[in-house]
């Protein structure tokens, strides 16, 4: 029996073009879900050039003072894109246990990411030494941690606030891995207003209701002069027991507070009866 060995000869061209053809459709697939990149050399010092070339426009306020009763922290809850107001219910106070609070400004998801690490990071620190960490060690942890970070384009002006064996603390860190402690911060755009109410209301032995009234009539003035500010003015206070969140109104209904319409104006003007006052005589007429 004689086998039949032609089919072998026959030529391939047809299955090399099929082949080709699904080459081409899977390289067009992976390309088209690549990130287009800058055709540079070293792409790491490139987006360090123009890291000043990318940053939104951002705006907030923010305080927070330690007194004789603990730690007052007060935000506004307005997130904006430039001229642009996309939320006005921005919870800007993260809550990294039960004795320690963050704050945000700056880039929203920055401060939110590496604040929640930083929970996890003080969680761990718990479970391995059998204690809270302190807010001096908290603030070091997140400092540490950002200041490897540096110059990547993080955007960042936190408080780290709480009470420890040492009793109440309150740091400042940022995205440059900047640390200060402090009794008294406002960070954000509409921080110099802030501080003008701060700085004149400011005594040690404030009591805790006069303390949360400080820092809601601070952020309420910051949110009136800042357009960048605004939304609710949430207030917490931080003591030996942990953190209490003691108010959350909405600066509109704090206008009417601050701002009552007078009184004596408004009887001057009903006895007047709407009369036009009597014109000045002029030196043209004499």
């Amino acid at each position: 029996m004689k086998l039949d060995f032609s089919v072998l000869d026959a030529p391939t061209r047809k299955i090399d073009a099929e082949i080709a053809e699904c080459a081409a459709e899977i390289n067009s697939d992976v390309h088209a879900q690549n990130f287009k990149l800058p055709m540079v050399e070293n792409y790491d010092s490139f987006q360090r050039e123009v890291v000043d070339y990318v940053k939104p426009n951002h705006g907030t306020t923010t305080l927070g003072f330690i007194f004789e009763h603990g730690v007052v922290i007060a935000v506004d809850s307005r997130a904006s894109q430039g001229p642009y107001i996309s939320s006005q219910t921005v919870k800007k106070v993260i809550e990294i246990n039960p004795y320690l609070l963050g704050t945000m400004a700056g880039g929203a998801a920055d401060c939110q990411f590496w604040q929640r690490n930083l929970g996890i990071q003080c969680r761990l620190h718990e479970l391995e030494n059998g204690k809270r960490i302190s807010v001096s060690g908290a603030s070091k942890l997140l400092s540490n941690t950002l200041y490897g970070y540096r110059g990547q384009g993080l955007s960042m002006g936190t408080m780290v606030a709480g009470w420890d064996l040492n009793g109440p603390g309150l740091y400042y860190v940022d995205s440059d891995g900047t640390r200060l402690k402090g009794k008294r911060f406002s960070v954000g755009s509409g921080s110099l207003f802030a501080y003008g109410v701060l700085d004149q209301g400011y005594r040690w032995d404030l009591s805790v209701e006069d303390a949360c009234e400080l820092g809601r009539r601070a952020i309420y003035h910051a949110t009136f002069r800042d357009a960048f500010s605004g939304g609710t003015v949430s207030v917490y206070h931080v003591g030996p027991d942990g953190w209490t969140k003691m108010s959350g109104t909405d600066v509109g209904e704090l206008h009417y507070e601050y701002y009552p319409a007078d009184p004596i104006a408004t009887e001057a003007e009903a006895e007047g009866g709407g009369e036009e006052p009597e014109s000045m005589e002029t030196s043209e007429q004499k």
